[in-house]
């Protein structure tokens, strides 16, 4: 029965788990651990079940590590803390990896409080506790807990380093990553494919193209074998920050790829323009047997947006639901909005937007209203503003677009009154944000910034430049002159 179950044969090993006479409690935790392995946790229950009404075997601290982790599989609070009570009134030796794997239920299931409660009772807390407990934290977007936790570890593998980092990936703090990162190199800590994973994913927020070579280059050095959740992050990194071409080489190379391989460089392809090669992926993709997804089909709606395609969008958009039966998202319309409108088509845009299943969000509205001031629909347009001040009165884009689109049309009077409206609301217009990457390091920078550490050598080198360029167009004004 173990070899069956190790072996992933949970159902020959049901076979002979039913077909024996006499069970005992490795039996019992034999199947059941099977089942949760093999992700059919549902089972692991019904097993667990039925040997508490028969009374075979008593339930021990293997059987309640098995189940506590399926119900985490599973998601369902309320039976976490019944198994949990289970535990404390049947007097189940209550050890360190007992208490961990409740604690790994609890974030699963979305009670952190719970989850520090029992890591605040366990004594000799393991690397794995505090790495539960961090986990823990970055998943409900509490970062700066996450990393008090991790700064009172007394002891750090990679693991640790690893679940703070995809915290912060998680939570778009791309920056706070690499520099986790270089403190993770500065405490000598071997990285492993995850954190691989986990810094390339923050290199494709960044766009740090540098940073992301560097780690391709660590991952040829180290002999890393380019797995499916590696090279997908790779191909992915190189897309998001411009070269797309290697992007299509590491497809290319990497052995084994799933649909989340193929949808990375649809997307990828997409996103550049290449709307012919993503269509042809696309199709290349079914041909294999492989099932598309929700972003999947964001990737080809994007492309045909990107390139005008406005009856294969179409035909992708009805597709998703008449063939593959998923469910349309907010994003499939904004995408589809967003073509119809580019191409002209604003009536069938306003009805698709009239007839959505759900609330228009900014970003539909916001297609609606470029779409218009393309076209010149200054009523539509104005509707479309209006919804946008609705979903965020604050934000000094969308009165500034609308002035924009007044003046196009000659309106001055109206772009005047919107640019009034402005100062009587209190809204500022925010100021652009530039980023470079320098030495695998990202900066920020605004208008008339002053915050960076090297604030003054910047200002005085932009003083030379600024000199030179006004002698170098006096030379050149005085040889045409001459």
């Amino acid at each position: 029965m173990h070899f069956l179950a190790v072996c992933g044969s949970v159902a020959e090993a049901r076979r002979l788990f039913d077909q024996s006479h006499v069970r005992d409690l490795v039996s019992w935790n034999t199947l059941i651990g099977g089942y949760v392995r093999k992700g059919v946790p549902a089972e692991a229950l019904e097993l667990f079940w039925r040997m508490a009404e028969d009374g075979e075997a008593r339930p021990d601290e293997v059987t309640m590590i098995g189940v506590v982790s399926g119900c985490g599989q599973l998601r369902d609070l309320e039976l976490g803390r019944r198994l949990h009570g289970y535990v404390e009134t049947a007097r189940v030796r209550c050890t360190v990896r007992m208490m961990n794997v409740l604690m790994d239920m609890y974030v699963k299931c979305g009670d952190l409080e719970r989850a520090k409660s029992v890591f605040d009772s366990i004594g000799s807390k393991t690397v794995v506790s505090w790495t539960t407990m961090v986990v823990g934290y970055a998943k409900f977007g509490m970062m700066d807990e996450a990393r008090r936790v991790f700064d009172e570890m007394p002891e750090r593998d990679a693991f640790p380093w690893n679940a703070l980092m995809a915290g912060y990936v998680q939570c778009k703090q791309g920056k706070d990553a690499l520099r986790l990162f270089h403190e993770m190199q500065e405490a000598k800590v071997e990285p492993n494919e995850i954190t691989m994973v986990n810094l390339l994913s923050a290199c494709a927020q960044l766009g740090a193209l540098e940073m992301g070579i560097w780690v391709h280059r660590f991952i040829d050095r180290n002999q890393l074998s380019l797995s499916v959740a590696l090279g997908t992050s790779l191909l992915d990194m190189y897309a998001k920050c411009g070269n797309i071409e290697k992007a299509i080489s590491v497809f290319k190379e990497i052995p084994e790829k799933n649909a989340l391989t193929w949808t990375a460089m649809i997307c990828g392809l997409a996103n550049h323009g290449h709307a012919g090669e993503a269509i042809e992926y696309f199709h290349r993709m079914i041909e294999l047997g492989l099932q598309p997804d929700e972003i999947t089909f964001i990737g080809v709606l994007s492309a045909c947006c990107h390139a005008g395609l406005v009856k294969e969008g179409q035909h992708f958009f009805n597709l998703l639901v008449s063939k593959y039966r998923l469910e349309r998202k907010m994003k499939h319309y904004s995408c589809m909005i967003d073509l119809l409108g580019r191409a002209g088509h604003l009536d069938e845009a306003e009805h698709l937007v009239n007839t959505m299943p759900m609330e228009p969000d900014a970003v539909v509205w916001g297609a609606i209203f470029f779409a218009c001031r393309m076209h010149g629909n200054i009523s539509l347009g104005e509707k479309a503003a209006m919804k946008l001040v609705e979903l965020d009165p604050s934000d000094s884009g969308i009165y500034v677009l609308l002035a924009n689109m007044y003046a196009e049309a000659n309106m001055r009077k109206k772009a005047d009154k919107v640019r009034v409206m402005m100062r009587h609301l209190g809204v500022e217009k925010v100021p652009g944000c530039s980023c470079i990457e320098l030495n695998g390091a990202v900066h920020e920078f605004i208008v008339k910034d002053k915050s960076h550490a090297d604030t003054n050598a910047i200002y005085d080198c932009l003083h030379e430049i600024t000199l030179q360029i006004r002698h170098t167009t006096t030379m050149i004004d005085i040889y045409a002159t001459g």
